[in-house]
């Protein structure tokens, strides 16, 4: 890969003046440092510097996003492209000054899938096979056996959301010889081992049959608070919950309430709407939840500059990038 030009004082046309030149653009974020994450990812295409950094505000055309402040993109009047260092882009779409014709766009990453279906996978396995319980027995050195499980193919994991990530999660859970059934905004096609509802009740339809549910769901208005009191009723007493999507889908007083009722017997919580959770959050110490730090999947810091670059370009030569968010859907 070719070296990044040194960084020439900005002048205060755009950089579209110059096409040799690197694009610039600005790291946005009230939560992370993104500069310290991603400063070693680099591409020959784009400059990124900190909003300290910046000397001519009019020069900045893009903009590496995660959860950043109402008013971060009020003071680039040329931006062109907000990107999300991640999968989700509600944190995007519902700032306040988001300019109206700013592309949004967001990581897409095979690999990130991948991890993402593991992550899954492994968590299925764990509830299927009450992993919670060996573990708890294995803390007080008793040697103790579950009653045998049913088989995979005796039991049905449900799959909200069948885009990218969900598609790969039903794959893995498919191979493993779970009968899976998933829910789909519009009409997709499954495959062998794999059921596809879709339609304005397919959420409620997948809960009902699923002894396992896992949530890869985008954020929209629709699908806010879609893990509620009401989805857990309608799931099979005692089936367990995989929540690897979005914080803001899962009303976490609901869960706590349908776990110690035995509504739902057990759960993995990867997202929450505070993150990190605080310090007497309930989940922390509850026997039956596996609480991770949001690390179901990842990117690669230079895959999602690169493809930050990618969509700049994209938009320099009149081309739609391939990551791009349709702002009316979401997602």
């Amino acid at each position: 890969m070719n070296a990044i030009p040194p960084l020439q004082p900005q002048a205060s046309a755009a950089p579209e003046d110059d096409p040799r030149a690197p694009a610039i653009g600005v790291y946005l974020s009230d939560a992370l440092d993104l500069k310290a994450v991603f400063g070693e990812a680099r591409d020959p295409r784009l400059v990124l510097l900190r909003p300290e950094e910046v000397e001519d505000p009019a020069a900045v055309v893009c903009a590496l996003c995660w959860q950043a402040g109402p008013q971060a993109f009020a003071p680039y009047p040329n931006l062109k492209l907000a990107g999300s260092i991640a999968a989700g882009v509600d944190h995007i779409l519902s700032c306040p000054s988001l300019p109206a014709d700013a592309v949004v766009t967001r990581v897409r990453d095979d690999s990130q899938a991948d991890l993402m279906a593991g992550f899954a996978a492994f968590h299925v396995v764990w509830h299927h096979r009450r992993m919670d319980d060996f573990h708890e027995w294995n803390r007080r050195g008793e040697w103790r056996r579950t009653d045998r499980p049913a088989e995979p193919c005796e039991t049905t994991v449900g799959v909200l959301g069948y885009g990218m990530m969900g598609r790969a999660v039903a794959r893995a859970v498919s191979t493993l010889g779970f009968r899976v059934v998933a829910a789909a905004r519009s009409p997709a096609e499954g495959a062998a081992g794999i059921e596809v509802l879709s339609g304005p009740d397919a959420i409620g339809r997948t809960a009902e049959r699923a002894q396992i549910l896992i949530n890869v769901l985008p954020l929209t208005a629709e699908t806010r608070d879609v893990l509620d009191a009401a989805l857990f009723a309608r799931m099979p007493k005692g089936a367990c919950l995989i929540q690897i999507g979005r914080g803001e889908h899962m009303v976490e007083e609901d869960l706590l309430a349908a776990l110690n009722s035995g509504q739902v017997a057990a759960a993995s919580v990867d997202v929450f709407r505070q993150e990190p959770p605080r310090p007497d959050h309930p989940f922390w110490a509850h026997p039956r939840v596996f609480v991770t730090p949001h690390r179901a999947s990842d990117t690669s810091r230079h895959a999602t500059v690169r493809q930050l670059a990618d969509a700049m370009q994209a938009l320099a030569e009149g081309r739609d990038p391939d990551t791009r968010v349709d702002r009316r859907r979401g997602y």
